[in-house]
């Protein structure tokens, strides 16, 4: 069953947590560089999303609304998990590693070309003018800032195939989300595909990084904290509730601050360069979002 978005453009308090998200999820692209040179990779993303998931399902439950899972709907959560949360967090995780963070985030977040492509095929969704002018300006802006650092992308093949799945991974369980849906408050189904993806990445992680566990001094602790709380919790959340406001072209546009603000973090946590291209990119982005997602 395909359930259609009661909105063509974001409400205002759909704006306000789209502005939310781009800002936590922006500047947790250095974050997860900082965390990860202490913490491996798998036992960071995996521990992370399973406190995050209980942290979700018992804020449901004091909320008053139920965990349980429709029946017949388990397999639903499954997908949703392995693409939107196994995928990609375990291809941003290797990533990040091998490329700067906001290079890396420029990457990710090819996802609108992916997702937009994907959600006519899957969904049968029109590519109206308004959403092609704003994918065109918005990938504009994302070649923007790449220009300078495609050189030191292609030193490092490995990291930019990372981002490029992990990009089509996301977009593909954004489509499934709407394509899919799970008759269950947005609480539960964020804990529950977040609890389902965390549990096998953890699983991989006690093989294969065991060796490498340390505990995490001051920063990177404070790190991981950040992340089951504010990148995972909150913003995964408010993540799905975007998702099911508008169409996938829609939402996928909006997200596109996201990189901008992970470039600008990079620069300021990480010491990473800036120049013009940041802020043609800038121009550039926010032409696309305001394209798509303002009435006038």
């Amino acid at each position: 069953m395909i359930v259609l978005s009661p909105h063509e453009r974001l409400p205002r308090h759909g704006l306000l947590l789209l502005a939310a998200l781009s800002f936590f999820w922006g500047i947790n692209w250095p974050i997860m560089k900082i965390v990860m040179s202490e913490v491996p990779p798998l036992y960071f993303r995996g521990s992370c999303l399973i406190v995050g998931g209980i942290g979700m399902l018992a804020i449901t439950v004091a909320s008053g609304n139920t965990i349980r899972v429709p029946k017949g709907h388990w397999g639903r959560l499954l997908l949703l998990s392995l693409f939107n949360i196994i995928g990609w967090s375990v291809l941003v995780a290797y990533g990040v590693l091998l490329l700067p963070s906001g290079r890396a985030a420029l990457l990710g977040f090819t996802m609108p070309l992916w997702g937009s492509i994907l959600s006519v095929w899957i969904l049968g969704e029109r590519i109206t003018f308004r959403r092609s002018f704003g994918l065109l300006l918005g990938l504009a802006g994302i070649v923007a800032l790449m220009g300078g650092s495609l050189q030191g992308m292609m030193q490092a093949p490995a990291g930019v195939a990372c981002m490029l799945l992990a990009a089509w991974s996301w977009a593909l369980g954004v489509v499934l989300l709407k394509r899919l849906p799970v008759a269950m408050p947005t609480t539960a189904l964020t804990g529950w595909t977040m609890l389902l993806g965390g549990i096998p990445i953890l699983l991989a992680a006690i093989p294969l990084e065991s060796s490498r566990l340390i505990f995490p001094s001051f920063w990177p602790a404070f790190g991981m904290v950040y992340n089951v709380f504010i990148a995972f919790m909150f913003c995964y959340w408010a993540w799905n509730r975007i998702v099911l406001m508008v169409p996938v072209a829609v939402s996928s546009l909006s997200s596109l601050t996201t990189p901008l603000i992970g470039v600008v973090s990079g620069i300021v946590l990480l010491g990473e360069p800036l120049g013009w291209r940041e802020a043609l990119a800038a121009l550039l982005i926010l032409a696309a979002v305001g394209t798509v997602s303002l009435k006038r």
